[in-house]
C-alpha cells in the first residue's frame, strides 16, 4: 500500500475530515469512512481474494471459450486452420505470461507485506528501548547514605 497517499486507511487529517464531513451529511458515510480507517488496509487482500476465486470460478469458462461461442458470434473458429492455430498458440502464451504476473505480484505482495511488517517490528523495538531507557531507575549522582557505627553487623 502507498503510504504517500493523501487519503489511505490511517489516521490522517484527510481521513479524519472526510469522516466528520460523512457524519455531518449523512451519519452512514461517516461510519463508511470509520471503517476504512479502522480496516481499510484488509480491503487490498480481501480484493485479491475475491479476484483470485472469481478467476477461478471462471478460468473454466476462458479454456471452453475457444469452443463455445463469444459474444454473439458464431464460433469463434475462423476457418483458417493455420490462424486459429496461431492464434490458440497466443491466447495461451498470454494466459502463461498472465500467470506468471500474477505469480510475481502475489510474491511482491508478500514481500511488500513482510516489510512492512519488518518496519513495524523495528519501530516498536526501538520504542521499547527507549521506554526502557526512561523508565530504567539512573544510578550516576546518587550515593548511599553512609551508615553509622553499628548498623552492620560487620561493623561492631
Amino acid at each position: 500500500m502507498n503510504t504517500s497517499a493523501l487519503i489511505r486507511p490511517a489516521w490522517t487529517p484527510a481521513t479524519i475530515a472526510l469522516m466528520v464531513i460523512g457524519f455531518m451529511v449523512f451519519w452512514p458515510l461517516g461510519f463508511a469512512m470509520l471503517a476504512y480507517i479502522i480496516w481499510g488496509d484488509r480491503l487490498d487482500g480481501f480484493k485479491r481474494d475475491v479476484n483470485r476465486a472469481t478467476d477461478g470460478i471462471f478460468a473454466g469458462c476462458r479454456r471452453g471459450a475457444d469452443k463455445a461461442t463469444r459474444w454473439g458470434n458464431s464460433s469463434s473458429r475462423t476457418g483458417n486452420v493455420a490462424f486459429d492455430d496461431w492464434r490458440e498458440k497466443e491466447l495461451e502464451r498470454l494466459n502463461e505470461e498472465r500467470r506468471k504476473l500474477d505469480e510475481m505480484l502475489t510474491e511482491f505482495d508478500d514481500y511488500a507485506r513482510e516489510l512492512r511488517r519488518a518496519k513495524d517490528q523495528d519501530e516498536f523495538d526501538r520504542f521499547m528501548a527507549n521506554r526502557n531507557k526512561s523508565t530504567a531507575p539512573t544510578t550516576t549522582g546518587t550515593t548511599t547514605p553512609k551508615r553509622g557505627k553499628g548498623t552492620n553487623l560487620l561493623d561492631d
